[in-house]
């Protein structure tokens, strides 16, 4: 064969220079890529087109980038063999659905027999058979994708158990009835859960890129008198001076962290700038070197209690970055900033019950790298229609401008139509299919091609029909209730830029404190979604838009913040409240991703029984 090869080299015109051992290569090559000589020459040529090699000389050193090249082109011909897909319109599903055509439904690739109701139905064929304990969620299909192909699906990889859910076993063990999705039946009606949007986010349609630099000052002004009238009207500390002026006597201040510079923040570059009110606005470097300890970054509004010998540096001794933020009762909140999307089912919370709650948190993206198929999102719904939690809540990116396909431009659809084929029609479809009881939330992000890149963000425009109460589409960041059960939740990764940003000094005789914890602190002791300033670069962040959306009013019994930093369900100690000093606190949720390049990512299922201390949560690999 060696010598075939090197005949077929000749005749092309090409000469080796390590002619034994390019030989040699090129006939392994042969074997394993089943190529015969002319094919591999052929092969050369191309790669040797394509790389620009000058001369006719085979190197030896390129027989690596050679073999990389084979390796490509035979991905590329396995996929084009597998990807012999039906692409079928709206009126060959009615067909099937109608019985109009037996012979099509078994050529479309993961189509479901046909039901006869809303509540009849037998779940989609997804890539490969997903389980979890005995829970099932489809058959293998033709399509053979790297999502398809892998082998974890569904594990736990990290899990909460404060309280044994004998409701959710009782449906696993009901789904162990069910493994052949070819049964029709009918889904078990459960709990619905009420819903209700808190605050007053940007409006559908409204015109951003507005805001001016009176709106920033005025906006920065406002967090800065907001944070020290609450801490005087906490008793605990006095009235606020100007940290800029000269002064031998302890003083207390309030103010918000700066760097001086345009690098990272560090103990030499902090700066504190007070309101207009007590210096003018004007700024003061900050010596922190007499604190234990301390987490800072900029936009950061503290309290510091210190002295300024000279006037030109506010030497710190104690350092006071939260305030008691109670838990407010819906009765105290405007009735402007409070909207009941079902009058008729608001009587459920009865007062003195405690709230309890099922959801499945999932976010963005919701397709792997490699295509627009969003198996990861088929899963994931397939994966609810056998747990049933009263609650899937989804947070953006949909149509993630970061895909490879929408960056190049190769889609033959809008995203809009993209959007409302693959996202929204199929939660309708799992919406009709579970019946009156689910309740889907949509919560959008920066990053969707299809809707309006700034921060703070208005809803999704949708409008499902006889699906209005099902589906709800939120303002990012948002915050709303769902069986009294409080949640806030912000798409912007507000976790990775403030891991950027902070710098922190742990005690030398006490024990490192979690970061991941710590972030996740920062966003509830600032009352703000996005507490960070300047914001990261690429965050479109508008001042003149709705500038409360970004304001924390409550704490959240359950914070979503997704984030590409690792997952996690964390339950964060927020300090005492009232005369009874009863602890308050919060859980902390990083769902992941669900899509991760090619792969599957992870989503969170939670039980919420009370309060954060019973409660059950899985952080799940789709």
């Amino acid at each position: 064969m060696e010598d075939e090869i090197k005949a077929e080299f000749n005749n092309s015109g090409f000469i080796f220079d390590k002619e034994k051992e390019i030989l040699q290569k090129c006939s392994t090559f042969c074997i394993n890529f089943k190529l015969t000589p002319t094919d591999l020459v052929s092969s050369w040529e191309i790669y040797y087109l394509n790389r620009q090699i000058n001369g006719t000389v085979v190197e030896d050193a390129e027989m690596d980038g050679f073999l990389g090249y084979l390796q490509s082109q035979q991905k590329v011909a396995i996929d084009e063999k597998e990807l012999d897909l039906h692409i079928y319109s709206s009126r060959d599903v009615d067909m099937i659905l109608n019985d109009e055509d037996e012979d099509i439904r078994e050529d479309v690739l993961g189509t479901p027999p046909p039901f006869k109701s809303q509540n009849h139905y037998s779940e989609p064929s997804d890539s490969t058979p997903q389980t979890i304990g005995n829970i099932s969620s489809g058959k293998p299909s033709k399509l053979a994708t790297p999502f398809g192909r892998r082998t974890d699906k569904l594990v736990v990889k990290f899990s909460i158990n404060n309280k044994p859910n004998t409701e959710n076993r009782e449906k696993e063990d009901d789904n162990e009835n069910h493994e052949d999705d070819d049964v029709i039946r009918k889904v078990k009606p459960g709990k619905r859960c009420s819903l209700i949007v808190h605050g007053s986010g940007p409006e559908i349609g409204c015109r951003f890129m507005y805001d001016r630099i009176e709106d920033r000052f005025n906006a920065l002004e406002n967090r800065i008198s907001k944070y020290a009238t609450a801490l005087v009207s906490s008793g605990q500390y006095e009235e606020p001076l100007d940290p800029t002026v000269s002064s031998q006597k302890i003083i207390f201040t309030v103010g918000m962290i700066y760097c001086d510079g345009e690098g990272h923040l560090n103990e030499k570059s902090t700066l504190l700038q007070s309101s207009a009110e007590h210096s003018g606005g004007q700024r003061v470097r900050i010596e922190l070197q007499n604190l234990s300890q301390f987490s800072i970054f900029p936009g950061q509004l503290v309290g510091i209690e210190g002295i300024n010998p000279s006037g030109h540096c506010f030497i710190a001794s104690k350092l006071v970055d939260s305030i008691p933020l109670p838990i407010a009762d819906d009765a105290n909140l405007p009735p402007a900033k409070k909207q009941a999307l079902d009058q008729e089912i608001l009587s459920v919370g009865v007062s003195g019950t405690q709230p309890e709650l099922s959801v499945i948190i999932a976010s963005g993206p919701f397709t792997t790298t490699d295509n627009l198929l969003f198996e990861p999102l088929r899963e994931l719904l397939a994966y609810a229609s056998k747990t049933l939690p009263q609650l899937l809540i989804l947070l953006g990116p949909f149509i993630d401008s970061e895909h490879p396909e929408i960056k190049k431009g190769t889609v033959d659809r809008s995203f809009d139509e993209i959007f409302r084929s693959e996202i929204l029609r199929r939660l309708q479809d799992h919406v009709e299919y579970m019946g009156s009881h689910a309740r889907i939330v949509l919560v959008p992000s920066i990053r969707d091609a299809n809707h309006d890149f700034v921060f703070p963000q208005p809803a999704f425009d949708i409008h499902p029909a006889n699906l209005r109460h099902q589906i709800t589409s939120l303002t990012n960041p948002g915050i709303f209730e769902g069986n009294q059960v409080k949640i806030g939740c912000c798409s912007v990764d507000i976790l990775k830029h403030l891991s950027g940003e902070e710098i922190s000094r742990n005690p030398k005789d006490g024990k490192l404190s979690d970061r991941m914890s710590r972030l996740a602190n920062h966003i509830i002791s600032q009352r703000s979604f996005y507490p960070l300033y300047p914001p990261a670069e690429g965050i479109p962040l508008d001042f003149s838009l709705a500038p409360e959306a970004l304001n924390i009013s409550l704490i959240p019994d359950i914070l979503i913040l997704p984030s590409d930093m690792k997952h996690f369900v964390k339950v964060l100690p927020l300090g005492e409240r009232g005369e009874e000093k009863e602890q308050v606190k919060c859980i902390c949720v990083n769902p992941g991703r669900l899509a991760k390049g090619e792969g599957g990512g992870t989503f969170v299922e939670l039980n919420y029984y009370g309060n954060p201390d019973t409660c059950n949560a899985s952080i799940i690999g789709i």
